[in-house]
């Protein structure tokens, strides 16, 4: 295990968690690389960076209407993992438009079937 990419992995997550939506795939992604570190997966750090690094000036924005909308949107691919066939799910739930949760998370099972990818990404929405 690398120490310093744990750590740039680490901040990367909390920077997703806490206000950057936008990196969650990509964030998750990388994390599955902690104990089989290659050289792509520090470029992959560094792209994410650089992409921050970019768009630091980005934020989340609530409209201010009167009406309160709320609204969720999900994905998972199908199998998506060509190693395992396991699949990705990604969700965010939105409140007067903008993001007020958000994940991404390899599935922990093989779904079948497309329709069972989803099904376990809208559970993992719902949590």
């Amino acid at each position: 295990m690398d120490a310093p990419f744990c750590e740039a992995v680490g901040a990367l997550m909390h920077l997703m968690t806490v206000t950057r939506p936008d990196i969650a795939f990509a964030v998750s992604y990388v994390s599955r690389f902690m104990e089989n570190l290659q050289v792509e997966h520090w470029m992959a750090v560094e792209r994410i960076l650089r992409y921050l690094q970019g768009t630091k000036s980005h934020g989340i924005c609530f409209k201010s209407d009167d009406k309160v909308d709320f609204c969720g949107y999900l994905d998972a691919d199908w199998a998506g993992d060509h190693v395992d066939r396991k699949s990705t799910s990604g969700y965010a739930l939105i409140l007067m438009g903008a993001p007020v949760s958000w994940g991404s998370k390899k599935q922990s099972s093989v779904s079948l079937s497309t329709s069972e990818a989803e099904y376990i990404a809208l559970s993992l929405a719902i949590q």
